[in-house]
């Protein structure tokens, strides 16, 4: 497998890379350990650690809010999402920014890494060994040199608005 590292890390500027064949284009993450991918077409912008309002009555899942450019945006923790235990105490956070519905919402993470452009044929289902919510919120992996990458589906981890 050929892997292509794109290090640009601004997601506007990833979405105009043209890659020859069929690829999947990653921003990488990662969310307790694990390697994990968003498609880059569902990133608006990655933003370092931010200033976040807790939301009172607001499910687990929502950490609260922050401000971007004068735009309020409701923060999901990914951990909880996936049932993990929650960042040590003042762990510096990073945030994905996708838009769903005209409304933009920051996927918590531990940190953003690279832009991955992968072969879209590579990307296996998720293996019966990968359980629970990981499950629930990939749409499945790639197995690179030295460990697996997870990829999220954005829709899934949103979906939580719907409810």
């Amino acid at each position: 497998m050929t892997v292509t590292v794109l290090r640009d890390s601004d997601a506007a500027a990833a979405r105009d890379i043209q890659v020859s064949g069929p690829h999947g284009v990653y921003v990488t993450l990662t969310v307790a350990d694990q390697l994990c991918g968003v498609p880059v077409s569902g990133v608006r912008d990655v933003l370092g650690d931010q200033a976040i309002h807790r939301i009172p009555l607001a499910p687990p899942e929502i950490a609260g809010s922050l401000n971007l450019r004068g735009r309020i945006v409701t923060a999901i923790d990914v951990r909880r999402r996936l049932r993990l235990p929650p960042a040590p105490p003042g762990t510096p956070r990073m945030s994905v920014v996708a838009e769903r519905g005209g409304e933009l919402y920051a996927l918590l993470v531990d940190e953003v890494r690279e832009v991955l452009s992968l072969p879209a044929g590579e990307l296996a289902e998720n293996p019966p060994t990968l359980g629970g919510a990981w499950a629930e919120h990939s749409s499945g992996i790639y197995r690179l040199a030295d460990q697996l990458l997870v990829v999220l589906d954005i829709g899934r981890l949103l979906a939580l608005a719907d409810r």
